[in-house]
């Protein structure tokens, strides 16, 4: 199924300060969900955040926090951010098709987009901008997300279906910041 921009957005989990050193490839998965944030908000696409028990392990890495507003964080303490209820009652949360980035991909990603496809909701997670601490989790994870009906895709499949035709002055606009 294609995405539809009018029924989307954009849920970046648990991409926090203390945790990111940890992720392997880390900063690729910070600059591929910086560059989906920016294309979201350039198109008018939602966008949400959660929070890890943001306490302990702090709060949205500074260089993407700054691109949300506050009731567009979700706190939580369980892995899965809709097991507490709050994230499917923030902002927008109606919207049927969830694309998905975040860390790490095996554990809160992975337990985020069950609950979300138990919900109802149509998920595609965005293969370049999840990320875990061994590759190998990340790896498994897409398999399972996948083969209980999440769709894997990358950064552009998701651009070219927000933006869905050519010839715009937004294409364009997007096609000269962000497409490169």
């Amino acid at each position: 199924m294609r995405i539809n921009p009018s029924a989307s957005l954009l849920l970046v989990v648990d991409i926090q300060s203390a945790l990111l050193p940890a992720i392997d490839g880390g900063e690729a998965v910070l600059g591929h969900t910086g560059w989906l944030i920016d294309v979201a908000q350039t198109i008018g696409i939602p966008v949400l955040a959660t929070e890890h028990c943001p306490q302990r392990i702090g709060v949205t890495d500074a260089r993407l926090r700054d691109k949300f507003r506050p009731e567009a964080i979700v706190e939580k303490e369980h892995f899965s951010a809709v097991s507490e209820g709050a994230l499917l009652k923030a902002p927008d949360a109606e919207r049927t098709q969830w694309i998905v980035t975040g860390t790490e991909a095996h554990v809160c990603v992975q337990q985020t987009v069950l609950d979300l496809l138990a919900a109802g909701r149509q998920v595609f997670v965005v293969d370049e901008a999840v990320g875990s601490r061994r590759p190998r989790d990340k790896e498994l994870a897409l398999q399972r997300m996948q083969q209980n009906g999440a769709e894997i895709v990358s950064r552009e499949m998701v651009a070219f279906e927000w933006l869905e035709k050519a010839n715009t002055p937004l294409f364009r606009d997007v096609l000269k910041r962000f497409i490169r």
